[in-house]
Protein backbone atom coordinates (compact mmCIF):
# COMPACT_ATOMS: atom_id res chain seq x y z
CA UNK A 1 0.00 0.00 0.00
CA UNK A 2 1.02 3.66 -0.16
CA UNK A 3 0.66 5.63 3.07
CA UNK A 4 2.30 8.97 3.75
CA UNK A 5 4.54 8.72 0.70
CA UNK A 6 6.00 5.36 1.68
CA UNK A 7 5.38 1.75 0.72
CA UNK A 8 3.41 0.20 3.58
CA UNK A 9 3.47 -3.53 4.18
CA UNK A 10 0.93 -5.30 6.38
CA UNK A 11 0.77 -8.61 8.17
CA UNK A 12 -2.60 -9.59 6.76
CA UNK A 13 -3.45 -10.21 3.11
CA UNK A 14 -6.26 -11.47 0.90
CA UNK A 15 -6.28 -13.45 -2.32
CA UNK A 16 -6.91 -12.02 -5.78
CA UNK A 17 -8.36 -14.31 -8.44
CA UNK A 18 -7.72 -14.29 -12.16
CA UNK A 19 -11.26 -14.42 -13.63
CA UNK A 20 -9.95 -16.23 -16.72
CA UNK A 21 -9.00 -19.22 -14.54
CA UNK A 22 -10.97 -18.72 -11.35
CA UNK A 23 -7.75 -19.35 -9.43
CA UNK A 24 -5.95 -17.10 -6.98
CA UNK A 25 -2.78 -15.77 -8.56
CA UNK A 26 -1.72 -13.06 -6.12
CA UNK A 27 -2.26 -11.69 -2.64
CA UNK A 28 -2.99 -8.08 -1.76
CA UNK A 29 -2.19 -6.32 1.54
CA UNK A 30 -5.09 -6.05 3.97
CA UNK A 31 -5.22 -2.64 5.64
CA UNK A 32 -5.64 -2.50 9.40
CA UNK A 33 -7.64 0.13 11.25
CA UNK A 34 -4.40 1.61 12.58
CA UNK A 35 -2.95 1.85 9.08
CA UNK A 36 -6.10 3.54 7.84
CA UNK A 37 -5.81 6.07 10.63
CA UNK A 38 -2.21 6.68 9.54
CA UNK A 39 -3.33 7.20 5.95
CA UNK A 40 -5.92 9.79 6.96
CA UNK A 41 -3.46 11.52 9.28
CA UNK A 42 -0.93 11.71 6.45
CA UNK A 43 -3.58 13.12 4.11
CA UNK A 44 -4.66 15.74 6.64
CA UNK A 45 -1.08 16.80 7.27
CA UNK A 46 -0.25 17.02 3.56
CA UNK A 47 -3.35 19.08 2.83
CA UNK A 48 -1.94 22.13 4.57
CA UNK A 49 0.78 22.77 2.00
CA UNK A 50 -0.85 21.00 -0.96
CA UNK A 51 -3.82 23.36 -1.11
CA UNK A 52 -1.54 26.41 -1.05
CA UNK A 53 0.34 25.80 -4.32
CA UNK A 54 -1.82 25.57 -7.44
CA UNK A 55 1.21 25.56 -9.75
CA UNK A 56 2.60 22.50 -7.99
CA UNK A 57 -0.75 20.71 -8.23
CA UNK A 58 -0.91 21.20 -11.98
CA UNK A 59 2.69 20.08 -12.40
CA UNK A 60 2.09 16.93 -10.35
CA UNK A 61 -0.96 16.05 -12.43
CA UNK A 62 0.99 16.43 -15.66
CA UNK A 63 3.86 14.33 -14.38
CA UNK A 64 1.44 11.69 -13.07
CA UNK A 65 -0.09 11.41 -16.52
CA UNK A 66 3.33 11.10 -18.08
CA UNK A 67 4.29 8.38 -15.61
CA UNK A 68 1.12 6.44 -16.41
CA UNK A 69 1.86 6.61 -20.13
CA UNK A 70 5.44 5.49 -19.60
CA UNK A 71 4.26 2.60 -17.42
CA UNK A 72 1.36 1.34 -19.56
CA UNK A 73 3.25 -1.78 -20.65
CA UNK A 74 3.74 -2.72 -16.99
CA UNK A 75 0.27 -1.80 -15.73
CA UNK A 76 -1.83 -3.37 -18.49
CA UNK A 77 -0.88 -7.02 -17.78
CA UNK A 78 -1.63 -6.54 -14.09
CA UNK A 79 -5.04 -5.09 -14.95
CA UNK A 80 -5.83 -7.93 -17.36
CA UNK A 81 -4.82 -10.57 -14.82
CA UNK A 82 -7.11 -9.23 -12.09
CA UNK A 83 -9.98 -7.77 -14.12
CA UNK A 84 -10.10 -10.08 -17.15
CA UNK A 85 -10.36 -7.54 -19.96
CA UNK A 86 -8.28 -8.05 -23.12
CA UNK A 87 -4.76 -6.72 -22.93
CA UNK A 88 -5.43 -4.06 -25.57
CA UNK A 89 -8.39 -2.77 -23.54
CA UNK A 90 -6.28 -2.72 -20.38
CA UNK A 91 -3.60 -0.71 -22.17
CA UNK A 92 -6.28 1.69 -23.41
CA UNK A 93 -7.57 2.10 -19.85
CA UNK A 94 -4.15 3.29 -18.71
CA UNK A 95 -4.06 5.81 -21.57
CA UNK A 96 -7.49 7.15 -20.63
CA UNK A 97 -6.43 7.57 -16.99
CA UNK A 98 -3.44 9.59 -18.21
CA UNK A 99 -5.72 11.72 -20.40
CA UNK A 100 -7.82 12.64 -17.34
CA UNK A 101 -4.66 13.85 -15.59
CA UNK A 102 -3.75 16.04 -18.54
CA UNK A 103 -7.26 17.47 -18.86
CA UNK A 104 -7.53 18.53 -15.23
CA UNK A 105 -3.97 19.82 -15.17
CA UNK A 106 -5.14 22.43 -17.69
CA UNK A 107 -8.63 23.15 -16.37
CA UNK A 108 -9.23 26.56 -14.83
CA UNK A 109 -10.29 26.77 -11.21
CA UNK A 110 -13.44 28.91 -11.23
CA UNK A 111 -13.48 32.38 -9.69
CA UNK A 112 -16.52 34.55 -10.28
CA UNK A 113 -16.95 38.23 -9.52
CA UNK A 114 -20.55 38.70 -8.42
CA UNK A 115 -20.33 42.37 -7.40
CA UNK A 116 -17.93 45.16 -8.22
CA UNK A 117 -19.33 48.63 -7.54
CA UNK A 118 -18.67 51.65 -5.34
CA UNK A 119 -19.59 49.78 -2.15
CA UNK A 120 -17.92 46.38 -2.44
CA UNK A 121 -15.98 43.85 -4.44
CA UNK A 122 -17.55 40.40 -3.98
CA UNK A 123 -15.98 37.30 -5.40
CA UNK A 124 -17.08 33.65 -5.38
CA UNK A 125 -14.02 31.45 -4.92
CA UNK A 126 -13.46 27.69 -4.76
CA UNK A 127 -11.84 26.13 -1.73
CA UNK A 128 -10.84 22.48 -1.30
CA UNK A 129 -13.17 20.27 0.71
CA UNK A 130 -10.29 18.64 2.60
CA UNK A 131 -9.49 14.94 2.82
CA UNK A 132 -11.36 12.79 0.30
CA UNK A 133 -12.22 9.11 0.72
CA UNK A 134 -12.41 7.59 -2.77
CA UNK A 135 -13.83 4.09 -3.29
CA UNK A 136 -13.63 2.57 -6.77
CA UNK A 137 -15.21 -0.46 -8.49
CA UNK A 138 -13.80 -3.47 -10.31
CA UNK A 139 -14.93 -2.84 -13.88
CA UNK A 140 -12.57 0.07 -14.70
CA UNK A 141 -10.21 0.27 -11.72
CA UNK A 142 -7.81 2.85 -13.14
CA UNK A 143 -10.13 5.03 -15.20
CA UNK A 144 -12.60 5.44 -12.37
CA UNK A 145 -9.83 6.04 -9.84
CA UNK A 146 -8.52 8.94 -11.90
CA UNK A 147 -12.02 10.32 -12.42
CA UNK A 148 -11.67 11.05 -8.71
CA UNK A 149 -7.94 11.60 -8.26
CA UNK A 150 -7.44 14.21 -11.00
CA UNK A 151 -10.20 16.72 -10.05
CA UNK A 152 -9.67 16.18 -6.32
CA UNK A 153 -5.97 17.02 -6.62
CA UNK A 154 -6.50 20.07 -8.80
CA UNK A 155 -9.03 21.43 -6.31
CA UNK A 156 -6.42 21.16 -3.55
CA UNK A 157 -7.67 18.07 -1.74
CA UNK A 158 -5.73 15.03 -0.57
CA UNK A 159 -7.03 11.48 -0.84
CA UNK A 160 -7.25 8.04 0.67
CA UNK A 161 -8.22 5.57 -2.05
CA UNK A 162 -9.60 2.05 -1.75
CA UNK A 163 -9.95 -0.07 -4.91
CA UNK A 164 -12.31 -3.02 -5.12
CA UNK A 165 -10.98 -6.16 -3.42
CA UNK A 166 -11.59 -7.96 -6.72
CA UNK A 167 -9.14 -5.63 -8.53
CA UNK A 168 -6.73 -4.00 -6.07
CA UNK A 169 -3.41 -4.69 -7.77
CA UNK A 170 -3.21 -2.18 -10.62
CA UNK A 171 -4.28 0.66 -8.31
CA UNK A 172 -1.72 -0.37 -5.70
CA UNK A 173 0.88 -0.47 -8.47
CA UNK A 174 -0.04 3.11 -9.42
CA UNK A 175 0.74 4.13 -5.85
CA UNK A 176 4.22 2.67 -6.22
CA UNK A 177 4.76 4.33 -9.59
CA UNK A 178 3.81 7.77 -8.28
CA UNK A 179 5.85 7.72 -5.07
CA UNK A 180 8.43 10.12 -6.52
CA UNK A 181 5.80 12.19 -8.37
CA UNK A 182 3.18 12.99 -5.74
CA UNK A 183 4.24 14.63 -2.45
CA UNK A 184 4.00 12.39 0.64
CA UNK A 185 0.51 12.01 2.02
CA UNK A 186 -1.29 13.60 -0.91
CA UNK A 187 -2.43 10.28 -2.42
CA UNK A 188 -2.69 7.28 -0.09
CA UNK A 189 -3.80 3.89 -1.44
CA UNK A 190 -5.05 1.16 0.85
CA UNK A 191 -6.67 -2.22 0.18
CA UNK A 192 -9.28 -4.37 1.84
CA UNK A 193 -12.91 -5.41 1.77
CA UNK A 194 -16.26 -4.00 2.82
CA UNK A 195 -15.17 -3.44 6.40
CA UNK A 196 -12.39 -1.13 5.25
CA UNK A 197 -14.88 0.80 3.12
CA UNK A 198 -17.15 1.27 6.13
CA UNK A 199 -14.22 2.52 8.22
CA UNK A 200 -13.36 5.03 5.50
CA UNK A 201 -16.84 6.45 5.04
CA UNK A 202 -17.34 6.96 8.79
CA UNK A 203 -13.81 8.16 9.52
CA UNK A 204 -13.79 11.55 11.32
CA UNK A 205 -11.06 12.98 9.09
CA UNK A 206 -13.01 12.34 5.88
CA UNK A 207 -14.79 15.44 4.60
CA UNK A 208 -15.83 14.12 1.20
CA UNK A 209 -16.71 10.66 -0.08
CA UNK A 210 -16.55 9.87 -3.78
CA UNK A 211 -18.00 6.43 -4.42
CA UNK A 212 -18.62 4.43 -7.60
CA UNK A 213 -20.47 1.15 -7.25
CA UNK A 214 -23.83 -0.46 -6.61
CA UNK A 215 -27.02 1.28 -5.51
CA UNK A 216 -27.18 -0.88 -2.40
CA UNK A 217 -23.70 0.10 -1.25
CA UNK A 218 -24.23 3.72 -2.31
CA UNK A 219 -27.16 3.98 0.08
CA UNK A 220 -24.96 2.67 2.89
CA UNK A 221 -22.31 5.25 2.00
CA UNK A 222 -24.90 8.04 2.15
CA UNK A 223 -26.07 6.87 5.56
CA UNK A 224 -22.50 6.68 6.85
CA UNK A 225 -21.86 10.24 5.63
CA UNK A 226 -25.01 11.72 7.15
CA UNK A 227 -24.07 11.96 10.86
CA UNK A 228 -21.00 14.08 10.06
CA UNK A 229 -22.59 15.83 7.05
CA UNK A 230 -19.76 14.66 4.81
CA UNK A 231 -20.09 15.71 1.19
CA UNK A 232 -20.82 12.83 -1.18
CA UNK A 233 -20.67 12.08 -4.87
CA UNK A 234 -22.31 8.76 -5.70
CA UNK A 235 -22.05 7.22 -9.17
CA UNK A 236 -24.27 4.17 -8.96
CA UNK A 237 -25.93 1.63 -11.22
CA UNK A 238 -27.89 2.00 -14.40
CA UNK A 239 -30.36 0.08 -16.51
CA UNK A 240 -29.79 2.08 -19.66
CA UNK A 241 -32.44 1.83 -22.37
CA UNK A 242 -31.71 2.20 -26.07
CA UNK A 243 -34.71 2.96 -28.27
CA UNK A 244 -34.59 2.25 -32.00
CA UNK A 245 -37.01 4.36 -34.04
CA UNK A 246 -38.91 2.98 -37.02
CA UNK A 247 -36.83 4.88 -39.59
CA UNK A 248 -33.48 3.44 -38.45
CA UNK A 249 -31.34 1.30 -40.74
CA UNK A 250 -30.57 -1.99 -38.93
CA UNK A 251 -27.45 -2.58 -40.99
CA UNK A 252 -26.00 0.73 -39.79
CA UNK A 253 -27.04 0.73 -36.15
CA UNK A 254 -26.65 -2.94 -35.17
CA UNK A 255 -22.82 -3.01 -34.92
CA UNK A 256 -22.83 0.15 -32.80
CA UNK A 257 -25.59 -1.19 -30.55
CA UNK A 258 -23.70 -4.44 -30.04
CA UNK A 259 -20.52 -2.58 -29.11
CA UNK A 260 -22.47 -0.33 -26.75
CA UNK A 261 -24.01 -3.31 -24.96
CA UNK A 262 -20.97 -5.59 -24.83
CA UNK A 263 -18.13 -3.16 -24.19
CA UNK A 264 -16.01 -4.56 -21.34
CA UNK A 265 -18.18 -7.70 -21.57
CA UNK A 266 -21.23 -5.66 -20.60
CA UNK A 267 -19.60 -4.61 -17.33
CA UNK A 268 -20.13 -0.87 -17.81
CA UNK A 269 -22.56 1.17 -15.73
CA UNK A 270 -23.65 3.09 -18.84
CA UNK A 271 -23.76 0.17 -21.28
CA UNK A 272 -26.99 -0.52 -23.17
CA UNK A 273 -28.82 -2.85 -20.77
CA UNK A 274 -32.17 -3.17 -22.56
CA UNK A 275 -32.98 -2.53 -26.20
CA UNK A 276 -36.40 -1.49 -27.50
CA UNK A 277 -37.03 -2.12 -31.22
CA UNK A 278 -40.18 -1.47 -33.30
CA UNK A 279 -41.92 -4.64 -34.43
CA UNK A 280 -41.22 -3.95 -38.12
CA UNK A 281 -37.44 -3.97 -37.53
CA UNK A 282 -37.33 -6.46 -34.67
CA UNK A 283 -36.33 -9.68 -36.43
CA UNK A 284 -33.62 -8.00 -38.50
CA UNK A 285 -32.07 -6.25 -35.51
CA UNK A 286 -32.20 -9.37 -33.32
CA UNK A 287 -30.57 -11.55 -35.95
CA UNK A 288 -27.91 -8.94 -36.69
CA UNK A 289 -27.02 -8.73 -33.01
CA UNK A 290 -27.01 -12.51 -32.65
CA UNK A 291 -24.68 -12.90 -35.61
CA UNK A 292 -22.23 -10.50 -34.03
CA UNK A 293 -22.50 -12.32 -30.70
CA UNK A 294 -21.72 -15.64 -32.38
CA UNK A 295 -18.73 -14.22 -34.23
CA UNK A 296 -16.93 -12.36 -31.45
CA UNK A 297 -13.93 -14.12 -29.91
CA UNK A 298 -14.22 -14.73 -26.18
CA UNK A 299 -11.23 -15.84 -24.14
CA UNK A 300 -8.39 -15.10 -21.80
CA UNK A 301 -7.45 -11.44 -22.17
CA UNK A 302 -3.85 -12.40 -22.86
CA UNK A 303 -4.81 -14.41 -25.96
CA UNK A 304 -4.45 -12.82 -29.37
CA UNK A 305 -7.51 -11.27 -31.02
CA UNK A 306 -9.75 -11.78 -27.98
CA UNK A 307 -12.50 -9.15 -27.87
CA UNK A 308 -14.41 -10.21 -24.75
CA UNK A 309 -12.89 -11.64 -21.60
CA UNK A 310 -14.54 -13.33 -18.63
CA UNK A 311 -16.97 -11.82 -16.16
CA UNK A 312 -14.80 -10.36 -13.41
CA UNK A 313 -15.90 -12.33 -10.36
CA UNK A 314 -17.96 -15.32 -9.29
CA UNK A 315 -20.85 -13.39 -7.65
CA UNK A 316 -21.40 -11.41 -10.85
CA UNK A 317 -20.99 -14.55 -12.98
CA UNK A 318 -23.66 -16.32 -10.93
CA UNK A 319 -25.95 -13.30 -11.21
CA UNK A 320 -25.73 -13.23 -15.02
CA UNK A 321 -26.42 -16.98 -15.18
CA UNK A 322 -29.41 -16.56 -12.88
CA UNK A 323 -30.94 -13.67 -14.85
CA UNK A 324 -30.54 -15.40 -18.22
CA UNK A 325 -31.99 -18.66 -16.87
CA UNK A 326 -34.93 -16.74 -15.38
CA UNK A 327 -35.60 -15.04 -18.72
CA UNK A 328 -35.56 -18.33 -20.65
CA UNK A 329 -37.74 -20.00 -18.02
CA UNK A 330 -40.28 -17.20 -18.52
CA UNK A 331 -40.46 -17.61 -22.28
CA UNK A 332 -37.49 -15.72 -23.72
CA UNK A 333 -35.35 -17.25 -26.45
CA UNK A 334 -31.57 -17.15 -26.34
CA UNK A 335 -31.03 -16.41 -30.02
CA UNK A 336 -27.30 -16.58 -29.32
CA UNK A 337 -25.46 -17.74 -26.24
CA UNK A 338 -27.46 -18.33 -23.11
CA UNK A 339 -24.97 -20.54 -21.32
CA UNK A 340 -21.83 -20.49 -19.27
CA UNK A 341 -18.85 -21.61 -21.34
CA UNK A 342 -17.38 -25.04 -20.66
CA UNK A 343 -13.95 -23.93 -19.55
CA UNK A 344 -12.24 -22.73 -16.38
CA UNK A 345 -12.94 -19.19 -15.23
CA UNK A 346 -16.01 -17.01 -15.31
CA UNK A 347 -16.84 -17.13 -19.00
CA UNK A 348 -20.39 -16.67 -20.28
CA UNK A 349 -21.44 -16.77 -23.92
CA UNK A 350 -22.43 -13.39 -25.43
CA UNK A 351 -26.20 -13.65 -25.23
CA UNK A 352 -29.02 -12.02 -27.19
CA UNK A 353 -32.48 -12.62 -25.72
CA UNK A 354 -35.70 -12.17 -27.71
CA UNK A 355 -39.39 -12.68 -27.02
CA UNK A 356 -39.49 -10.97 -23.63
CA UNK A 357 -40.90 -7.76 -22.22
CA UNK A 358 -40.90 -5.48 -19.23
CA UNK A 359 -41.57 -7.40 -16.05
CA UNK A 360 -38.83 -9.92 -16.78
CA UNK A 361 -35.99 -9.54 -14.28
CA UNK A 362 -33.26 -9.10 -16.89
CA UNK A 363 -35.24 -6.21 -18.41
CA UNK A 364 -36.12 -4.58 -15.10
CA UNK A 365 -32.79 -5.11 -13.30
CA UNK A 366 -29.18 -4.26 -14.13
CA UNK A 367 -27.47 -7.43 -15.41
CA UNK A 368 -23.95 -5.95 -15.74
CA UNK A 369 -22.75 -8.71 -18.01
CA UNK A 370 -22.75 -10.14 -21.55
CA UNK A 371 -26.50 -10.57 -22.01
CA UNK A 372 -28.83 -8.17 -23.83
CA UNK A 373 -32.65 -8.37 -23.78
CA UNK A 374 -34.29 -7.06 -26.98
CA UNK A 375 -37.90 -5.95 -26.49
CA UNK A 376 -40.39 -5.26 -29.28
CA UNK A 377 -42.72 -2.24 -29.18
CA UNK A 378 -45.52 -0.70 -31.23
CA UNK A 379 -46.20 2.76 -29.80
CA UNK A 380 -43.39 5.30 -29.33
CA UNK A 381 -45.05 7.26 -26.52
CA UNK A 382 -45.66 4.02 -24.67
CA UNK A 383 -42.07 2.83 -25.01
CA UNK A 384 -40.73 6.14 -23.70
CA UNK A 385 -42.87 5.66 -20.60
CA UNK A 386 -41.58 2.08 -20.26
CA UNK A 387 -38.00 3.20 -20.63
CA UNK A 388 -38.50 5.73 -17.82
CA UNK A 389 -40.42 3.36 -15.53
CA UNK A 390 -37.41 2.46 -13.39
CA UNK A 391 -35.55 3.63 -10.32
CA UNK A 392 -32.47 4.02 -12.51
CA UNK A 393 -31.60 7.11 -14.53
CA UNK A 394 -27.99 6.99 -15.61
CA UNK A 395 -28.09 7.21 -19.40
CA UNK A 396 -29.95 6.16 -22.51
CA UNK A 397 -29.89 6.50 -26.27
CA UNK A 398 -32.14 6.88 -29.31
CA UNK A 399 -31.28 5.59 -32.79
CA UNK A 400 -32.77 6.96 -36.02
CA UNK A 401 -32.00 8.06 -39.56
CA UNK A 402 -33.34 11.46 -38.53
CA UNK A 403 -31.12 12.89 -35.74
CA UNK A 404 -33.49 15.76 -35.05
CA UNK A 405 -36.40 13.41 -34.50
CA UNK A 406 -34.22 11.19 -32.30
CA UNK A 407 -33.16 14.20 -30.23
CA UNK A 408 -36.81 15.05 -29.57
CA UNK A 409 -37.21 11.58 -28.09
CA UNK A 410 -33.87 11.62 -26.26
CA UNK A 411 -34.75 14.69 -24.20
CA UNK A 412 -37.76 12.80 -22.84
CA UNK A 413 -35.57 10.14 -21.26
CA UNK A 414 -35.15 10.54 -17.51
CA UNK A 415 -31.41 10.12 -17.30
CA UNK A 416 -28.19 12.04 -16.82
CA UNK A 417 -26.91 11.51 -20.37
CA UNK A 418 -29.09 10.99 -23.45
CA UNK A 419 -27.23 10.07 -26.63
CA UNK A 420 -28.45 10.23 -30.22
CA UNK A 421 -27.10 7.56 -32.60
CA UNK A 422 -24.38 6.81 -30.09
CA UNK A 423 -23.83 5.35 -26.65
CA UNK A 424 -20.90 5.30 -24.20
CA UNK A 425 -19.49 8.53 -25.67
CA UNK A 426 -17.75 9.83 -22.54
CA UNK A 427 -15.10 12.54 -22.28
CA UNK A 428 -13.25 14.42 -19.53
CA UNK A 429 -14.95 17.73 -20.42
CA UNK A 430 -18.46 16.22 -20.32
CA UNK A 431 -20.33 15.94 -16.99
CA UNK A 432 -21.43 12.47 -16.01
CA UNK A 433 -24.02 11.58 -13.40
CA UNK A 434 -27.40 10.03 -12.91
CA UNK A 435 -31.00 10.76 -12.01
CA UNK A 436 -32.99 8.93 -9.32
CA UNK A 437 -31.17 5.92 -7.84
CA UNK A 438 -28.30 6.22 -10.31
CA UNK A 439 -26.44 8.72 -8.21
CA UNK A 440 -25.92 12.07 -6.54
CA UNK A 441 -23.68 14.72 -8.09
CA UNK A 442 -21.60 14.52 -11.24
CA UNK A 443 -18.08 13.70 -12.30
CA UNK A 444 -15.86 15.23 -14.99
CA UNK A 445 -15.54 18.68 -16.49
CA UNK A 446 -15.75 21.86 -14.42
CA UNK A 447 -18.96 20.49 -12.88
CA UNK A 448 -17.12 17.44 -11.56
CA UNK A 449 -14.32 19.66 -10.31
CA UNK A 450 -16.88 21.70 -8.37
CA UNK A 451 -17.91 18.52 -6.52
CA UNK A 452 -14.51 18.58 -4.82
CA UNK A 453 -14.78 22.20 -3.69
CA UNK A 454 -16.65 24.40 -1.28
CA UNK A 455 -17.85 27.75 -2.59
CA UNK A 456 -16.66 30.69 -0.53
CA UNK A 457 -17.88 34.27 -0.81
CA UNK A 458 -15.06 36.79 -0.32
CA UNK A 459 -16.60 40.21 0.34
CA UNK A 460 -14.28 43.24 0.37
CA UNK A 461 -15.93 46.47 1.41
CA UNK A 462 -14.96 49.68 -0.38
CA UNK A 463 -16.68 51.84 2.24
CA UNK A 464 -14.33 53.14 4.97
CA UNK A 465 -16.59 52.32 7.89
CA UNK A 466 -17.55 48.92 6.46
CA UNK A 467 -21.19 49.87 5.82
CA UNK A 468 -22.80 49.87 2.43
CA UNK A 469 -26.23 50.41 0.97
CA UNK A 470 -27.27 46.82 1.75
CA UNK A 471 -26.24 46.63 5.39
CA UNK A 472 -26.73 50.19 6.60
CA UNK A 473 -30.56 50.01 6.87
CA UNK A 474 -30.27 46.88 9.04
CA UNK A 475 -28.14 48.75 11.58
CA UNK A 476 -30.05 52.04 11.65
Amino acid sequence: MTIGGEAAATEGSFGVRNPATGEMFARAPKCTRQQLDSAFEAAAKAARSWKADETQRRDVLRRAGERLLASAADLAPVLTAEQGKPLADAHFEVLIAAAWCEYFANLELPREVIQDDESAFVELASRPVGVVAAITPWNFPLILAFWKIAPALLAGNTLVIKPSPFTPLATLKVGELLLDVVPPGVVNIVAGGDVLGAWMTSHPVTRKISFTGSVETGKKVAMAAAPDLKRVTLELGGNDPAIVLDDADPAIITPALFASAFNNNGQVCTAVKRLYVPEALYDEVVEGLAALARSVKVGDGTEENVKLGPINNRPQYERVKELVADAVHNGATAVSGGRAMDRPGYFFEPTILSGLSDGTRIVDEEQFGPALPVVAYRDLDDVIERANATHFGLSGSVWSSDPDRAAQVAVQLECGTAWVNNHLALAPHQPFGGFKWSGIGVENGPWGLAEFTERQVVHRSKVPDGLNAATAPLLS
